[in-house]
């Protein structure tokens, strides 16, 4: 018996192969999932049964794709909004056999209505359960958000409470295996780890802490998440299932004259890093560095828009159209294939961005600057500790949807918590037609290091 974890970087997604002796299962595949049947060859396995523990909101699945390479069936709760036409659906109870391997189905609504959880056990040693495949119900150190349906926002707080106690119920030795690691959108507080077990979540995780039913649910209205417009687009995709993703992870290189002939119709989206961003860029592209396309491009990019992208490698170009095609961006049209002297050398324009360092911010504050503004794209939680005093705060994600706030002809210092988001930021401003922008490198933290004063939000 084996439990193969492939952890997905950027999206910080955990996925699985499992199996036993000649056959094996797969829980929550990737939309580039020839991983999958790759590692099934290497253990001499054949996939014969692919597991959904929710529809997914944050990432295309792989899981019908997957089901045309092998063979293997899908399986789906229910209760979904919507019929996954890909898949059978299975209830509370069902059981599977994969060689001596017993996977039993645990109905664990909460996070959606369709979550399930996956209990498996060693038929030849042992009668508790091994571990279980949790999806987005149970983390480590953590607890899936309940935010999806905020016209029943009680009842499913509710239903995940009942859930964990479900889950809890299968014993401390039980290994825990969540869909989710540290940094995903669908979690607040995971502990930066992809294991635990049971008993170890039910004696640390602060979620699990709750001795009433009501205290845990009042505890998941306070919360807050962000929830990016291209959530929607995953859950109707992930009804339907999406084309492979093969043909798509390697963009065309574009020379300029070949770029020329199709950026006026493109959105040009820069994925190097933001030290290269901020030094020179091709005028009106996005900031979005690789790894950070997973947490923003969904908050930026239109999934019919066709896109290029400006790249230093190949290579980078590549994880680039991976990190997009996983989340349902299909119309790459190349990488353009020069760096930026090569761009500057033949004649082209380039802009760069200012940056500032935390004495020049106090400078200004101090000076009382006329009119400029120091805007913070933090969110809500990192608001709530605390900020410079006189800055303005708009999420950095739903900056496109509220530039009327903002007057062009105003002066903008844009920070965040390091000047990575700020990048981002200070880039939309720029494509928006603000003039005056630059970022405070290292913004938030720079500030504190430098003794800055920090005051609670009005």
């Amino acid at each position: 018996m084996f439990v193969e974890r492939i952890k997905t970087e950027g999206l910080a997604q955990l996925s699985y192969l499992i199996g036993d002796g000649s056959e094996a299962a797969v829980i929550d595949p990737r939309r580039d999932c020839e991983v999958y049947a790759q590692m099934a060859r290497e253990r001499g396995c054949r996939i014969t049964h692919i597991f959904e523990t929710h529809r997914n909101e944050d990432l295309v699945s792989g899981a019908p794709i997957l089901a045309t390479m092998t063979g293997a069936s899908v399986h789906h709760g229910p209760n979904a909004a919507g019929t996954v036409v890909y898949a059978d659906i299975v209830c509370e109870g069902d059981q599977f056999a994969i060689g001596n391997l017993c996977l039993k189905v645990l109905e664990t609504p909460g996070h959606t209505d369709d979550s399930l959880s996956f209990a498996i056990y060693d038929g030849g040693y042992g009668d508790g359960a091994v571990g279980v495949f949790t999806g987005d119900a149970l983390f480590v150190g953590d607890v899936g958000r309940t935010d999806f349906y905020p016209e029943r926002a009680e009842e499913v707080a509710g239903k995940l409470y009942d859930s964990l106690q479900k889950i809890v119920a299968l014993g401390d030795q039980t290994n825990l295996y969540p869909a989710h690691g540290a940094g995903s959108v669908c979690g607040n507080k995971m502990a930066d780890r992809d294991f635990s077990t049971i008993g170890y979540e039910r004696h640390n995780n602060p979620m699990l802490q709750f001795d009433r039913r009501e205290a845990f649910i009042q505890a998941k209205l306070e919360e807050h998440h962000n929830q990016p417009p291209y959530f929607h687009v995953m859950e109707r995709i992930n009804l339907v299932g999406a084309a492979p993703a093969s043909p798509l992870l390697t963009p065309r290189v574009l020379d300029i004259p070949s770029f020329d002939g199709v950026a006026g119709r493109a959105v040009l989206v820069d994925v190097r890093g933001i030290s290269a961003f901020l030094g020179a860029h091709v005028p009106g592209s996005l900031a979005l560095p690789v790894g950070m396309i997973a947490a923003f491009a969904g908050w930026y990019l239109d999934e019919h828009e066709e896109l290029i992208l400006i790249a230093d490698s190949a290579t980078q170009a590549e994880a680039a159209a991976r990190n997009l095609t996983r989340i349902g961006y299909d119309h790459l049209l190349g990488y353009l294939n020069t760096a930026m002297p090569g761009w500057a050398a033949a004649g082209r324009p380039f802009r760069s961005v200012p940056v500032i360092d935390a004495q020049e911010v106090k400078t200004r504050i101090g000076n009382k600057r006329e009119n400029w503004v120091l805007l913070d794209v933090r969110d809500r939680g990192e608001i709530s500790e605390g900020i410079i005093k006189g800055a303005e705060t708009i999420y950095v994600g739903k900056l496109p949807e509220q530039l009327d706030r903002l007057a062009k002809d105003r002066n903008y210092t844009v920070m965040c918590a390091s000047g990575a988001r700020a990048t981002i930021a200070a880039s939309v401003l720029l494509r928006a037609g603000f003039h005056n922008v630059d970022v405070f490198l290292g913004s938030m933290g720079a500030w504190r290091a430098a003794g800055g004063e920090v005051v609670e939000p009005s």
